[in-house]
């Protein structure tokens, strides 16, 4: 029977092409992805141990818990610090840390790095160990910078050249001292790092006779260990905690794992989408190989052969052909990897260099995956041909499908699709969170369901198109007849391209809803022209209200500052706002008393309400930063959103206990509007500050849009495999259909039927099934779109469903087209069948 099956493998060759190519491209999208994360989680893993060999041991601020109504704080690592760690026995030198954000702009003005890498610190000395310079020097004074030499290659930047930056106030220009090379992961991931004296940097970042870090090297002879417990018994109790620079690269890599972990699951996702929309050609290729070898397959019965062992002979020549695509699959994923590799630095993301790591692992559940899913889908026609009765020899004519199986199949189909059904329903009505499992797993029954009942619904299906194709004539109604002959196999054909069409719809409905939802609220909160806010999202220098509040055109402004406090024995954070322009700059509805913020009256929002117990008219006590406490009350209750919420008081009333006051955002009105006009006159007025982002409603909408835009198209391309998957399906069914009717196709041309017809014949079958693929999936994603709004509403009060119909007509016409495309090469090999020997063909 070995022999057998490997004598069948071989003679249809052609047949198991298509299947060798759906598992080989679903194998090579796991093993890609493997190969890629790996290579990017050991080059980062690489180039932070890299970044902390300068560092046996970090003394960091031992932050304090919040006590009672008074909030943790951490304390200062002084210069006093500093030279007691560098007087330790076993330190050979103790370095200083500052830094901090720092917007580094390109000669066009515009910030490089996206905000978050771009930082700033200090360069120790005139030699730092740490930061080697490649060109200058050290940078000296508040005109001097030394910046990285990967930011300086990116930007054109050279020893001697004035650029533009800013830590937290007016531009600086300062004159590029030196250049140097670092392995700061920042760096490697986009971002820019430039460095300014010690004693410039702790000015800059507010830190003046203070450090963020101190890294201490060990003396030679001396281990990391010895060094940490030197420094512990050396410093004063509850002044600062130390870590080894080992223990901090190990901490760094389990982080970069982490990231990438997320990354990878993504990936493989989609990996796994591909490899189950690959299952069913593997299980329609076994099935019409199974069909089409019922004579052979009795005759084995009859001569001796046990259900078990034809079994087996299946299973086997599904184990070569699963082996066969794994191995292709492994390979061409190395390639993958390689090519996401370099991909990522044609769209500019800087990779540390590392060669391509290929782990057993990732060789193992290659072969693993590919050889299991390709046996697993052949297991259930292996089956069915252990069942093909001797005396099927003599006919050759199989038992057809018996009414029973058919009931049995179309009632466990019901059962599962209304049980996905309901469980999606009851999750639409749960909170966000809760929701999300119950509505995956009824995703997944409702999916199963579906896919059980396509053979049932693709007879009405299809028949609704007969009008379509009377138009076509007698190849028309022979596609139609074709299309619904054989039931299951249509529906394993057309499931393919219903899985990859419902995850696309769902997606598209989903981004388009919320990108219309989002747009609702910025419109619907905010009266403002303008947010005015830092690149990173850190906070601005109070400076920037009362730039724009003596701008020409500004009518109002209205800082938003957050602040920690203490209430009812928990942390809460205060917003700081403008009382009196507050309430013309937003338009917040509001649920019970009125919008009024002056002196101890303050407005909270519904759910911090809710939580506390609090309407209009209660008074609660708040413990400030600085541990005064005062009693406030409740004047209002609005409807808070994601973009303004929590407990907004004046900030006549806060500034009083703040000793380092910063505003995350400043809403502007202008008497003019938003404008283009406009909009330069205020990043004029801040100096153009690279660090400062001003926006319009308009701004914030699209720069949100463009992120979604990002995502769905990253999904799109990602989904595009399971795509290419369903049409090696499509393909693979019309040409192996076309091998099993071969006498009736030969009759055809007999009897009158050119090979224009016959390729006509071929192509609208394939139409046909592709668009019934097509309707099922864009009528699942809708409806998935729609239930994950409905749980994503409950979070959202601004949500909207919105259906793309242009984008949905667009996904029916790529089924269209994918059916047209699959039939070309099938719909050649049937016009071009010699007549003589397929009437005589068996």
């Amino acid at each position: 029977m070995f022999r057998t099956a490997l004598r069948n493998v071989s003679a249809h060759k052609g047949r198991l092409l298509m299947t060798v190519l759906a598992v080989m491209l679903g194998v090579a999208f796991v093993s890609g992805t493997l190969v890629f994360t790996n290579t990017l989680s050991d080059a980062y893993r690489k180039s932070s141990a890299k970044g902390f060999g300068q560092v046996d041991v970090a003394v960091r601020p031992a932050y304090r818990e919040s006590e009672g109504d008074r909030l943790g704080k951490a304390p200062e690592l002084t210069r006093a610090l500093l030279d007691r760690s560098a007087r330790v026995p076993g330190a050979a030198s103790a370095v200083g840390v500052v830094g901090g954000f720092t917007a580094l702009a390109d000669k066009h003005g515009e910030l490089i790095g996206g905000g978050f890498q771009s930082q700033g610190g200090n360069f120790w000395g005139t030699d730092d160990p740490r930061y080697p310079l490649r060109s200058g020097a050290a940078p000296h004074g508040r005109d001097q910078v030394a910046i990285d030499s990967e930011t300086a290659r990116r930007a054109g930047y050279r020893v001697g050249d004035t650029v533009r930056l800013s830590v937290d106030g007016p531009v600086l220009t300062p004159t590029i001292s030196g250049i140097f090379t670092t392995d700061d992961g920042n760096v490697a991931a986009g971002g820019s790092l430039a460095l300014f004296d010690t004693a410039t940097a702790q000015r800059l970042f507010g830190k003046p006779g203070t450090y963020d870090e101190i890294d201490v090297r060990a003396k030679s002879g001396t281990s990391q260990g010895a060094l940490k417990a030197q420094l512990d018994r050396a410093l004063p109790k509850g002044a600062a905690e130390t870590t080894t620079g080992a223990r901090l690269a190990e901490d760094q890599a389990r982080a970069i794992s982490a990231s990438m972990s997320g990354l990878r699951q993504g990936l493989l996702v989609f990996a796994g989408i591909a490899l189950f929309v690959g299952t069913f050609i593997i299980a329609n290729t076994f099935t019409m190989l199974v069909a089409q070898r019922t004579k052979e397959l009795a005759l084995l019965r009859a001569v001796g052969a046990s259900r078990r062992q034809v079994t087996r002979s299946v299973l086997i020549e599904a184990f070569v052909v699963g082996a066969v695509a794994a191995v292709t699959g492994l390979v061409a994923g190395v390639g993958i990897g390689a090519g996401l590799r370099s991909l990522m630095g044609t769209l500019g993301a800087t990779v540390p260099d590392g060669p391509l790591v290929v782990t057993p692992g990732t060789a193992g559940a290659a072969l693993a995956v590919g050889v299991l899913v390709t046996m697993l889908a052949a297991w259930l026609p292996g089956r069915r041909a252990a069942k093909i009765p001797p005396v099927a020899a003599m006919s050759s004519v199989h038992a057809k499908a018996t009414a029973k199986s058919l009931v049995l199949r179309n009632t466990l189909g019901a059962l599962f699709a209304a049980a996905g059904v309901a469980v999606v329903l009851a999750a639409t009505t749960m909170d966000g969170t809760d929701g999300q499992a119950p509505m995956g797993i009824g995703a997944v029954l409702l999916i199963i369901g579906v896919f059980v009942l396509t053979p049932l619904l693709s007879r009405p299906l299809i028949a609704a198109a007969a009008p379509l194709l009377r138009g076509f004539g007698v190849s028309g109604k022979l596609a139609r007849q074709n299309a619904v002959r054989n039931p299951r196999r249509t529906a394993a054909t057309a499931s393919a391209l219903m899985i990859g069409l419902t995850l696309i719809t769902g997606m598209t409905v989903m981004a388009g809803s919320l990108q219309t939802s989002i747009d609702k609220m910025a419109s619907a909160a905010i009266r403002a022209d303008y947010v005015v806010s830092m690149a990173n999202g850190n906070p601005l220098s109070p400076g920037v209200d009362r730039t724009l509040r003596a701008t020409e055109g500004v009518k109002a402004t209205s800082p938003m500052r957050n602040a920690p406090s203490r209430i009812d024995g928990r942390t809460e954070y205060l917003t700081g706002v403008d009382g009196r322009a507050f309430g013309e700059l937003t338009d917040l509805k509001v649920e019970d008393g009125s919008f009024t913020i002056a002196g101890t009256r303050v407005v909270v929002d519904h759910d911090t309400a809710t939580s506390h117990g609090w309407r209009a008219g209660s008074g609660f006590t708040v413990a400030y930063e600085d541990g005064r406490r005062q009693r406030l009350t409740v004047a209002g209750v609005y409807e808070g959103n994601d973009m303004i919420r929590g407990i907004m008081l004046d900030n006549a009333a806060l500034a009083p206990h703040q000793s380092d006051p910063a505003d995350m955002q400043v809403l502007v009105r202008t008497a003019d509007g938003a404008s283009a006009a406009t909009k330069d006159r205020l990043v004029r007025a801040l100096g153009s500050n690279p660090a400062v982002k001003v926006q319009s409603k308009r701004d914030l909408s699209d720069g949100i849009a463009k992120m979604f835009t990002l995502m769905l198209n990253m999904l799109y391309g990602l989904l595009a495999m399971a795509v290419i998957v369903a049409v090696l399906g499509v393909v693979n069914t019309l040409a192996m259909s076309v091998f099993e009717r071969s006498q009736e196709i030969g009759m055809l041309r007999a009897i009158g039927l050119d090979r224009t017809g016959v390729k006509r014949m071929v192509r609208l079958e394939s139409l046909v099934i592709s668009l019934f693929g097509g309707v099922l999936g864009i009528g699942l994603g809708v409806f998935f779109g729609w239930a994950a709004g409905e749980l994503l509403g409950t979070r959202m009060a601004t949500y909207e469903l919105v259906l793309p119909w242009a984008r949905m007509a667009l996904f029916l016409l790529l089924a269209g087209a994918v059916g047209v495309l699959a039939a070309l090469w099938p719909a050649r090999r049937a016009a071009r069948l010699n007549t003589l020997e397929a009437i005589k063909s068996e």
